[in-house]
């Protein structure tokens, strides 16, 4: 049973490098929307659920996973392939790469051994080069490879919650630059995600404290909310992966998205919502804004990937 032990899970509370992954995100999360300016709220969605989210509560947000939850596939992937077209890394890291997506599909765990290598081989590629380079970059990878990924669905999820005067929060272990990227295409508040150390406006090859996953994401939503005046009982988070259990037990309304077999599980357990656009199932609780239902998609998608290392 040894053998199998890459299958199996491993669960760890919040370290002081998550803590500080955390609040790096928060920091520049909050520095990425007052940058951006406020927003104009939307006009309402037609047939919203009027209970929830509640109209006007300012103490109240919404917190999104992005790899699957919000988008189809993982963004690191989309964001790998634009990389590649462009030369910065050769065939045989792409085929690596490409066998790291199948891998993700077949095991449906994210190892940590697993993430500190992809983890490795992201901070190598990026090592060198400008902030703004890869943010310019990152803006023609999402038209080439993320715009017509996102689930409909989930997208109305979040739109709902932007009429009734609340601010959103992608959450994610892809690098904060190409998570806020995604953030204002979809226009919402901003972006959580791991932060890449730089100085003066170029990466150094090293992270601030860990990648933004697991117990980090759920520190880093606690910092937020801290910083924003927030009411995490007021508070929405939604997530497809088991792995985001601890921000999704933070708030008083969670929510289960295209769930992992264990999310499912164990949302079910404490009779949370779910919702699975992968095939358009109903939602097995009542309260999901009726406008989510539009637009929802066929087909399953993968969990998180990422950049493998890169041979020298």
């Amino acid at each position: 049973m040894a053998a199998l032990g890459w299958l199996t899970p491993r669960r760890r509370p919040a370290t002081a490098r998550s803590v500080l992954a955390g609040e790096a995100a928060a920091e520049a999360a909050r520095k990425s929307a007052l940058a951006a300016g406020p927003e104009d709220v939307p006009a309402a969605l037609e047939d919203r659920e009027p209970a929830f989210p509640v109209a006007g509560d300012e103490r109240a947000a919404a917190f999104f996973d992005l790899d699957n939850t919000v988008m189809q596939g993982a963004a690191i992937f989309h964001f790998g392939r634009g990389l590649y077209k462009r030369k910065f890394f050769q065939r045989r890291e792409l085929t690596r790469f490409a066998w790291q997506q199948a891998w993700f599909r077949l095991a449906g765990v994210e190892d940590p051994e697993h993430m500190q290598d992809a983890r490795d081989s992201a901070l190598s590629i990026v090592k060198g080069h400008r902030v703004s380079e890869l943010m310019s970059i990152g803006e023609e990878i999402y038209d080439e490879y993320m715009a017509d990924r996102i689930w409909p669905g989930t997208r109305a999820l979040a739109q709902a919650h932007l009429d009734a005067g609340q601010k959103v929060w992608l959450v994610t272990a892809a690098p904060v630059e190409t998570a806020t990227i995604i953030a204002r295409r979809l226009g919402l508040t901003g972006a959580l995600g791991t932060v890449a150390e730089s100085v003066d406006g170029v990466y150094t090859g090293r992270l601030v404290g860990e990648p933004l996953h697991g117990p980090a994401k759920a520190e880093a939503v606690r910092a937020l909310a801290s910083a924003e005046g927030l009411d995490l009982e007021r508070c929405a988070a939604y997530s497809d992966s088991h792995n985001d259990i601890p921000m999704l037990s933070l708030v008083g309304h969670p929510y289960a998205i295209n769930p992992d077999t264990k999310l499912r599980k164990y949302a079910r357990a404490r009779d949370w919502r779910l919702r699975d656009y992968r095939t358009g199932r109903k939602a097995a609780k009542v309260g999901i804004p009726a406008a989510a239902g539009v637009g929802a998609l066929a087909g399953g998608t993968a969990a998180a990937v990422a950049i493998h290392r890169r041979r020298r």
